[in-house]
């Protein structure tokens, strides 16, 4: 058996992995969430969470939100945390803006999700066609679903329709989405 260790910096994440997960992972391998109170938080323990786990047959994802950061440089920044807690083959993964793009990246998970009716049909809009690039997806995705999202509520509901498929009519549109996906992959692989 796997554990598989989820760094997250909010509880949305969770609930949306917790969706997503059991279409992705093998059998044997156990999601496991440490659940961070934002991102300040995520940067001061994340050292200390990674160097005491100590159970054998780990394998580590961080996963952070973008927001007004450089995806760059956070990316960077968390890696480089990862390799000094001796955990080098950690998985880091940005959220390009925030987790709401992934879930604008695929409007019939949130149709299906969250229930507004017809929504699925404004996928091929321009404005979510790269839903990575709106400045403020949870503002966007608020409008979308009639003021109806919460961010965990909201993420524990649309995690299950997710699309994986990294080819096809149903692809999400969110890049850093199917980046998440393909590495989390490779990792289990």
């Amino acid at each position: 058996m796997t554990n598989l260790v989820f760094f997250l910096e909010e509880p949305s994440a969770r609930e949306m992995l917790k969706g997503l997960l059991p279409r992705l992972l093998p059998g044997d391998t156990v999601p496991r969430y440490v659940v961070f109170e934002g991102k300040n938080d995520m940067k001061k323990q994340l050292p200390k969470k990674l160097r005491g786990w100590r159970a054998p047959d780990s394998r580590f994802v961080v996963l952070r939100d973008q927001d007004a950061a450089d995806c760059v440089g956070v990316k960077s920044e968390l890696a480089e945390i990862c390799r000094k807690a001796g955990k080098r083959g950690a998985l880091v993964r940005i959220a390009c803006h925030a987790l709401e793009s992934w879930y604008l990246g695929d409007l019939n998970a949130v149709e299906r999700g969250m229930g507004p009716s017809g929504l699925a049909r404004r996928q091929k809009r321009a404005k979510y066609r790269d839903p990575d690039r709106l400045a403020n997806p949870v503002q966007e995705l608020e409008r979308v679903t009639g003021d109806r999202y919460q961010k965990v509520s909201g993420s524990r509901a649309i995690g299950p329709h997710l699309s994986v498929g990294v080819s096809g009519a149903r692809v999400n549109r969110s890049r850093s989405f199917r980046v998440f996906v393909s590495g989390l992959r490779r990792l289990v692989g």
